[in-house]
Parts: C-alpha cells; structure tokens; sequence
C-alpha cells in the first residue's frame, strides 16, 4: 500500500470549499485535527480526526453564548473536511466533560429576559442538529462529570466513551429548568421510559458504571491510578452486587463505612486519562476502516429516531425555555449563582407552600428564596 494518500485528478486547489464560514479560534473552544491511527498505531498520512473541545475548565467546562457559536462552526467544518474520519467531542481536564449551560451568564444577562433567552436557545438547538446532522461519526470522549446541557449535547453523539470516575445525569428540575435540551428525546430511545424518568425527573447522577450497564454510553475506561496501577473507581459497587431486596447494585453509590474506605483509596489516587485516550484512538481507528459514504448513510439511518423526536419537538421548547425564564429559571440559575457553594438550591417546600397559598412571581418572593450566607433567605 502506498505511504501517501492518492489525490484526486487534477490540482488540489481547484476543490470546492464546502465551508460556510471558515472556522476560526475561539475563546473557550479548541478545535484541532489530530492524525489519523491505524488499528497497529501506525499514522495514516493525509488523515485526522477532528477533536472539538469545551475549554472553560474554571467553569466544569459550561458553554458560554460564543461557544455554543464556536462549537457549531466547528462541526460545520469537521463535517465538511474531506480528511477527518471521525470526530472527538470533549473537555478539557479531568473534572468535566460539560456541565451544561453557563450559569453565571444565565443569571447575570438572561434571567428575567425571555426575549433574548429565546435567541440563545436557537442557538443551543443549532448545536444539537450540528452534532446529529455531522457527516462524521461523532464520539463524546468523557473526561468528566457529564450533566444537564452537557449530558445532552452528549447524548446526541454517536457514541459515548468515558472515564471510570465519570458521572451522568440531568439537573433541570433542581435549578429551575426541564431537560427538554434532548434529554427527554433521548433518554427514552436509549434506556426505556422508567430509567428516563428516573434521570430527568429526580436529578441523581449515575455512575458510568451504570450508565454502561443501562445502555446508555458504549464503554468505560480506567482513570484513577493508586500505587502505580489502575483501579476502579472505589465509590460505587463495580462488580454485579444484590441488595437486601434482590436489586442490582451494579454502578450504585457506596454508603456507610465502605464509602469511607472508598473515600480514603480515591484520596491516595491519581487522575490518568491515557487509556480513555487510547479506546477513543481504537474506536476511530475502527471507524477509518469502512467505506466512508457506506458508514454516512448507516449513521443517517441509525441517528432517525433521535432526529425525529428532537425535530418534532425542539421550537416548542425553545419557547417553555424562553418564558421561564420569568419565573422558576429566573430563580434557580439565581439561587445557584448567587448561592453559598453548599447551598445553591431554594427551599423548595417554602416555595411550594408559597404557591400553594396563591403567590405570585414577584421580585420579593424572588429574593427571599435564594439562599444567603449563614443560612438566611
């Protein structure tokens, strides 16, 4: 086989540029074409894979307005190279993939302003349909905790590759919003309706290890590193375990005096992301070897049911999003901005007797739900 990549007849300048805007660096997103493997580890010359990463890591990696832009045109531009094989969607350090939207932005500019909220949501359905609509298959590489927004823009990758320490899940509910960014469109499709309900409603991170067992990502890789070794991640039940009720532990948190010892051995560790790196390069390196437009064409067909339930319901959200941001939105992305770090979150009982009792939506009852410091409201 030849070292070097055959070109089409004629000068390679005379291609058409696809772009529709070429894509320049942006604050707060990386986009790098890195070489294409093959299977034995050996480069193939003339091709790369397309990594896009969120690199806010002082805020887990929460996409501000102009990197929901940059992450667009980025995947306009990785669709369209002719070059890239596959694409790699992750975050920078080991902390977070995404934890979704950027609160302190949320608080600051859009709560209180539906108007511009509703634009900032075309915006986010722009990335989601750039991810689904992508050319190329789309690998979300976990480094992280992968939540709200980010489990969604996560979910609408192809597949799912992430760290052992990993965790999942949707925050809505809790600070003032509805999973409604795709978490409902596909959390049904792939693990049923009752795990999805369980996710979107009740807002408790799963493990990846759970999140695996589920169906819901495709692979895990070891990441905590104790006396020299890799180990599985000590704070849930890594192995088939019964409760005292016959229920699958599997992927569940640890309680009581194993979480403590679970504690101490993830205290002694460190974070190496090298074998996630190295199932990401395998996956691509198998992805490389499939006719291209065969392996498109089976993406496109395989992406339909998310497509469908994200196309039929996308604009109705967008606007549900857009008016509660008068109201409950206003109040937790607020609360958890303007919070103490161990309480971000209203008392959600007063509120609901508030409401209960007839309150309205005013600027005092406002105030008085988001926490303070020292405890006070």
């Amino acid at each position: 086989m030849s070292a070097q990549p055959k070109l089409p007849t004629g000068s390679a300048h005379a291609l058409k540029d696809h772009t529709l805007v070429p894509y320049a660096p942006q604050p707060g997103v990386i986009y790098d074409k890195r070489p294409a493997k093959r299977p034995d580890g050996r480069p193939a010359p003339g091709l790369f894979n397309a990594w896009i990463v969120l690199d806010n890591p002082t805020q887990f990696n929460s996409y501000t307005t102009d990197m929901v832009k940059a992450v667009i045109r980025a995947f306009r531009d990785a669709s369209v190279s002719r070059e890239v094989v596959a694409v790699v969607f992750t975050g920078t350090g080991d902390k977070a993939f995404c934890t979704g939207g950027n609160t302190k932005e949320y608080a600051e500019y859009y709560a209180g302003n539906p108007q511009e909220y509703r634009q900032y949501m075309r915006l986010f359905n722009d990335m989601v349909s750039a991810i689904l609509g992508c050319d190329k298959p789309v690998i979300c590489r976990v480094n992280g905790m992968r939540i709200g927004g980010g489990q969604e823009i996560g979910m609408a990758c192809d597949f799912t590759v992430a760290q052992d320490l990993a965790r999942f899940g949707q925050a809505g509910p809790k600070h003032g919003s509805a999973a409604i960014g795709g978490a409902t469109d596909f959390l049904p499709l792939m693990i049923g309706c009752e795990k999805a309900m369980e996710s979107g409603t009740l807002c408790e991170p799963w493990s990846a290890h759970k999140a695996y067992r589920l169906g819901m990502i495709s692979d895990i890789a070891p990441a905590l590193k104790v006396d020299g070794k890799y180990a599985p991640n000590p704070l849930v039940w890594t192995d088939r375990y019964l409760d005292e009720w016959g229920r699958i532990l599997h992927g569940e948190p640890k309680t009581g005096e194993a979480l403590a010892e679970a504690k101490r051995t993830l205290a002694r560790g460190t974070v190496d992301l090298s074998a996630l790196d190295e199932r990401v390069d395998a996956l691509c390196a198998k992805l490389m070897l499939t006719f291209p437009e065969c392996l498109t064409k089976s993406f496109e067909e395989l992406r339909k049911p998310k497509l469908e339930s994200w196309n039929r319901n996308k604009e109705d959200a967008r606007a549900w999003l857009a008016l509660n941001m008068m109201a409950e939105a206003r109040t937790g992305f607020r609360a958890f901005n303007e919070g103490p770090k161990d309480d971000r979150e209203i008392d959600f009982v007063d509120l609901r007797q508030r409401l209960a009792a007839g309150a309205g939506w005013t600027e005092r009852m406002i105030e008085e739900l988001i926490p303070k410091a020292g405890g006070k409201r």
